[in-house]
């Protein structure tokens, strides 16, 4: 259990707080973000702080202890974020190594959802 625990909340803490950093700037709408995802991605405006309060308390969801079902909810919908990010990345700008960096995102995501299930079970 202990091995678990220390995996689980290694990943948990990584992803979350990668998304977290990622959405501060969202929030705020800032120059770069209106630039990435307006102007580069194409998106209108209005998605950017509805984007970072949706990853903001995504990200405190799954690293708050308790409330299972909304930790199931906020993988899904941090998972939907990363991959329609990279999704809409390599439509504008074609594959790029950088855009690695999606997949490294998802598969710590991915470990710390498998722990979170393991560690469920073993309660």
């Amino acid at each position: 259990m202990k091995t678990t625990n220390i995996i689980y909340w290694t990943t948990t803490i990584l992803f979350g707080g990668f998304m977290l950093f990622t959405a501060i700037p969202n929030v705020l709408v800032d120059e770069n973000s209106v630039n990435l995802i307006s102007t580069m991605l194409g998106y209108p405006e209005y998605m950017i702080p509805f984007l970072g309060v949706a990853k903001t308390l995504g990200s405190l969801a799954i690293i708050i202890p308790g409330f299972p079902r909304i930790k199931e909810w906020a993988y899904a919908g941090l998972f939907f974020d990363v991959v329609g990010a990279g999704y809409s990345a390599i439509c504008v700008e074609g594959i790029q190594p950088p855009h690695l960096t999606f997949v490294i995102i998802l598969v710590v995501g991915a470990v710390s959802y498998h722990y979170h299930h393991k560690r469920l079970k073993k309660a």
